[in-house]
């Protein structure tokens, strides 16, 4: 019998796979890089009109599909599903995505311990302490990157009932608790109006052609599409699952905490005269050293900060890892045991190579055409494999898929009007969206 989730237990692994770094780490930087509210704007449009419609289909073709990534799609096809069925692959980019996700956990979990001991006192001590952990420090980094793929692989071993939904229904309570009390600390704060005020009010001559690309990139990997996993997850739920409410309901939690996250750091942030433009630096550098000016307190709030990065991070570095494992299962026959325990350590080696990318001692073995092996890992999948995922997925819904067969299984939970809709923008507009985002990153 096929394992499933409940109902709350789907909406919240579907949630915790969609807020990770990209909403505690990556929005509010680059909500600050490109100039606050404007660019909030574009990022929440790019999430109601690209993201919940390709986030809807995905999971339309697990739930109705109710097989691995590769079945799934094969299932689905009206006609030469040999072709097809390979988008379902497109599950192999979360694991070039996790070999590097992982150290970047590891780092979290690094600076989670250093939380319990001394802050740095200024940026450019942050800074040290952060690059010296990159370029020196090796054995620091395989051992957090070891721990962070323990976790990730003993969670995902347990199963999709006792693992995956149980590790979720825990850390996602937690995580909003933490990150409400942030928020709430932060109106305490007299620049607490300031940062409202940058996230909500637009200047729209900061909107360029550049900050849109941006947005809709940031949109598309914060849902965790392209990669398998929503269809995946969606495939564990049983015939009765409203997964187009579900899926509305993940992105506008998705959305929530991005924006409640971005007001809580640009309040600290202007709280101690930092500038919003901090750039990736943000968490590694800028938020430890400006915790310190709490004194004491400040130990506390560093550690909920990067309490809650984890478990975000963790929550979502499962659902990356299960698209593999369901698909070797069902395809091999291998036991749920021996699918992670294999994926698992190939992913754990690629990643120790990665680490030592950066790293002062092997970075020129690992760096080809100007760029070290973690960073065109990053690129490739994020310029490149999680948008092909996106437009082939797109295009299998309206070119590859039987129209009638979704129609008939989705109108349970929309209106014929709203179908059309759905299908219209999801056959016509999204694939040369993304097809532009993808040439966009690829060029510059």
């Amino acid at each position: 019998m096929k394992a499933h989730f409940s109902k709350a237990g789907f909406i919240l692994a579907a949630a915790g796979s969609a807020i990770g770094l990209g909403n505690i780490w990556k929005f509010p930087y680059i909500t600050g890089v490109y100039g606050g509210g404007a660019f909030v704007l574009a990022y929440i449009v790019a999430v109601l009109f690209i993201g919940i419609p390709l986030l809807i289909g995905e999971m339309a073709i697990g739930a109705i599909g109710k097989k691995d990534p590769v079945g799934s799609f094969e299932s689905l096809a009206k006609k030469a599903a040999g072709v097809w069925k390979n988008v379902g692959f497109s599950m192999l980019t979360g694991l070039v995505i996790l070999s590097f996700y992982s150290i970047v956990i590891g780092w979290i979990l690094y600076y989670l311990f250093l939380s319990l001991s001394t802050l740095p006192q200024t940026v450019e001590e942050a800074k040290t302490v952060f690059e010296t952990m990159l370029a020196l420090d090796i054995k620091t980094q395989i051992l957090f990157h070891t721990l962070s793929m323990v976790i990730t692989v003993f969670i995902v071993y347990l199963g999709v009932d006792k693992g995956i939904e149980k590790t979720n229904l825990i850390l996602l309570p937690i995580l909003f608790v933490i990150l409400l009390f942030l928020f709430f600390y932060s109106m305490s704060f007299d620049s607490f109006s300031l940062a409202v005020g940058f996230m909500f009010v637009p200047d729209f001559s900061l909107l360029t052609p550049k900050a849109l690309l941006v947005a809709v990139g940031h949109a598309f990997f914060t849902l965790s599409l392209g990669m398998a996993t929503m269809l995946t997850y969606a495939s564990y739920t049983d015939k009765n699952t409203n997964y187009v409410k579900s899926a509305i309901i993940v992105s506008l939690m998705e959305i929530g905490v991005a924006i409640f996250v971005g007001i809580t750091l640009f309040a600290f942030l202007f709280n101690f005269g930092f500038e919003s433009n901090q750039g990736p630096g943000l968490v590694f550098v800028s938020m430890p050293s400006l915790f310190y000016n709490f004194g004491m307190f400040g130990n506390i709030l560093a550690v909920l900060f990067f309490i809650a990065l984890a478990f975000a991070s963790i929550t979502s570095a499962i659902s990356i890892l299960e698209p593999t494992t369901a698909y070797i299962m069902a395809e091999k026959k291998w036991s749920r045991k021996k699918s992670v325990a294999v994926f698992g350590a190939l992913v754990w080696g690629v990643g120790i190579l990665l680490l030592l990318s950066n790293t002062k001692e092997y970075s020129a073995t690992f760096t080809f055409f100007s760029k070290g092996l973690f960073d065109w890992f990053d690129f490739v999948s994020s310029a490149i494999l999680l948008i092909l995922g996106g437009i082939f997925t797109a295009l299998f819904l309206g070119f590859g898929a039987d129209k009638n067969n979704l129609k008939m299984h989705m109108t349970h939970f929309m209106s014929d009007f709203a179908f059309e809709a759905w299908y219209f923008g999801v056959k016509y507009c999204i694939p040369p969206v993304l097809i532009a985002l993808m040439i966009y990153m690829i060029s510059e």
